[in-house]
């Protein structure tokens, strides 16, 4: 990844956005570990600064109080900013927010079905870094980080596998292999059915 200024830009405000946010089901870990992991992955499977950017800043809208669509758009223009909502669960304009987790889930995956390649390269990167600090959780402290989340363990699996049929269909990428491989790992180590 070559640290141009739009990826420099996005890293200061990713770590000023999600400053004093910490990880689920971690012992206060920065949340910005996570932004940096994402955009890390999609850097080695995709060169696009402004898809590196939106991975950066891709939980920006939906965790961040008071920093809006619009302004991201105006910070970093329309295709970071359209990128960041294509992988977005919430739209707090129209309140997702308050959707039950399944319903949430069912729009992006309804969502995912047609988003533009850039973005499917985010939600795997991201899916796949949530994968792996899940399985470093769960080897850390075991079945007490369910309690961390507002759905089960196979319903969360559920979600990542959905994902995964998905971006089997839509993304010609080594990457949807790794998230098969890190998916198929987390089933195993949780001893989940899915």
């Amino acid at each position: 990844m070559k640290l141009t200024p739009l990826i420099q830009k996005a890293i200061n405000y990713a770590a000023k956005l999600h400053a004093g946010q910490v990880r689920k089901a971690s012992i206060e870990l920065p949340y910005i570990s996570h932004p940096y992991s994402v955009a890390w992955i999609v850097a080695d499977y995709c060169q696009d600064e402004e898809v590196i950017a939106a991975a950066l800043l891709h939980d920006v809208i939906e965790d961040v109080a008071g920093y809006s669509l619009a302004a991201l758009e105006l910070d970093f223009g329309p295709r970071v900013a359209s990128l960041v909502q294509s992988v977005s669960e919430v739209d707090k304009s129209v309140g997702m927010s308050q959707l039950p987790w399944r319903e949430r889930k069912d729009a992006y995956l309804a969502n995912l079905k047609t988003n533009e390649e850039g973005a499917l390269y985010i939600t795997a990167a991201d899916k796949i870094h949530n994968l792996q600090s899940l399985i470093e959780a769960y080897l850390d402290r075991g079945e007490q980080i369910w309690s961390d989340f507002h759905s089960p363990a196979d319903s969360k699996l559920w979600f990542y596998h959905e994902v995964l049929l998905i971006l089997e269909k839509r993304l010609a990428s080594p990457i949807v292999a790794e998230l098969a491989k890190v998916y198929e790992q987390a089933v195993t180590v949780m001893n989940i059915k899915v």
